[in-house]
């Protein structure tokens, strides 16, 4: 059975490997075609940027198939040995507490270079390191905290439960929308959110959103722009009752049109129910990943040189998780992409078309994403259409731009709790 999964996870690998491989050299020849959508020196720097990004997310896949092998050959054998206590759930729980601990400290170093090498190099990073540390610390508390309540629980029910499997996806999928419901008060954590100021604008959202049928408990503008340069504005909360939250960097960027019709977009995605969408799909993938690995054979550990305690079945479904991610992402991606071609049509409806592609278009040139990726990329990793699709579909004419570049960004996503 081990050496199943190991095959699995190397054919997931090298899949990875090759999606980014064609990516990098997509936009390495396009980069220094003719521009389009942006002006040819912010066209050059984006397509550098998905490059430089492309270039780390190889290693990083490289890293995290050798660490695969290493827990399933020696890894989780010696973690055992570490945490060797009596009571079974406090094994179990400082068991997933290392082996998510050990993940983080490898994952580290390519989380630092991203922020304060590449994205520090392209102008979107402005978060100093104290204030990193700092973050890292209040995340880390709050894990410690809740993971520890999580962790408690779910080695609990897989001690107390033959169909574990079942009670752990139960547990989990509550917890997730739970997190869906209370992800506005953790943010708060970490950023100040400001009562927008009464007038035209406050005033247009409310009656915008009053006609959607969306009740908001207020809107906001947080201060994104002290960790992040890049635009985005998102609905927190789940149901009728929605706070508003817009970044700073959105409001100095966008006009009160643009800004409509941005919001207009989120609210096509209220008025299709897409986020409950959103939750059951995820929940599916949860069944599914649960009732595969609960039924995982004892002889798979044996073969590892563990026992099958809970801290190890559930570390173990955590480390194999992506591979079944990978396998439903291209459906996942697909029905998003979908959602996105409504949600613009509602959005455009509402906020104006053109303001829309406007919106769109200058999104692109300040969040510097490439409007262009490989057909691979897209098929596996686009919760949202590409830019130049999405434009199309909005009535505006793209091969105009090829003369006379205009400052643009195809990437709504970054408008999205949900983007990619």
């Amino acid at each position: 059975m081990l050496e199943i999964i190991i095959a699995l996870y190397s054919v997931y690998t090298f899949l990875k490997i090759y999606i980014a491989l064609m990516q990098i050299g997509f936009i390495n020849e396009e980069k220094r075609k003719t521009p389009v959508l942006m002006s040819g020196q912010d066209y050059l720097s984006a397509g550098n940027y998905a490059v430089a990004k492309g270039k780390l997310e190889l290693v990083s896949t490289f890293v995290e198939y050798l660490t695969f092998v290493w827990w399933v050959f020696a890894g989780f054998a010696w973690l055992s040995s570490c945490v060797a206590v009596e009571d079974s759930l406090i094994q179990g729980v400082l068991f997933l507490f290392g082996f998510l601990l050990i993940g983080y400290i490898i994952g580290l170093p390519f989380e630092l270079y991203q922020k304060f090498k590449i994205d520090e190099a392209f102008g979107f990073n402005k978060m100093t390191p104290k204030m990193y540390v700092l973050d890292t610390l209040k995340s880390s508390l709050l894990f410690v905290i809740l993971g520890a309540g999580i962790f408690a629980l779910l080695v609990w029910i897989i001690d107390s439960y033959a169909s574990w499997w079942l009670w752990g996806f139960v547990a989990m999928f509550a917890v997730a929308v739970l997190a869906n419901l209370l992800a506005p008060t953790f943010m708060a954590l970490f950023n100040t959110f400001t009562p927008i100021e009464e007038g035209e604008l406050k005033t247009k959202i409310t009656a915008m959103m009053s006609a959607s049928g969306l009740k908001s408990d207020g809107i906001f503008v947080m201060d994104a722009s002290k960790r992040d340069s890049r635009l985005n504005a998102f609905f927190g909360g789940l149901g009728k009752s929605k706070r508003v939250v817009l970044f700073d960097t959105l409001l100095e960027k966008l006009n009160t049109g643009e800004l409509l019709a941005v919001l207009g977009h989120e609210l096509g995605h209220f008025r299709h129910g897409d986020i409950w969408k959103n939750i059951g799909l995820m929940g599916l993938l949860l069944f599914i990943a649960f009732y595969l690995f609960g039924h995982l054979p004892d002889t798979l550990f044996t073969q590892m040189g563990v026992i099958p305690e809970a801290g190890v079945k559930i570390a173990m479904l955590l480390l194999l998780l992506p591979v079944l991610s990978f396998v439903f992402t291209p459906f996942m991606s697909a029905v998003s992409r979908h959602n996105e071609y409504a949600a613009d049509e509602y959005g455009s409806s509402v906020g104006g078309k053109e303001n829309l592609v406007s919106a769109l278009m200058k999104l692109v040139s300040e969040n510097k994403a490439f409007p262009k990726s490989h057909p691979l990329v897209i098929f596996f990793y686009y919760t949202h259409p590409p830019v130049l699709e999405r434009l199309k579909e909005l009535g505006f004419d793209v091969d105009a731009t090829v003369d006379e570049p205009m400052p643009t960004d195809g990437i709504f996503a970054f408008l999205d709790s949900h983007d990619r």
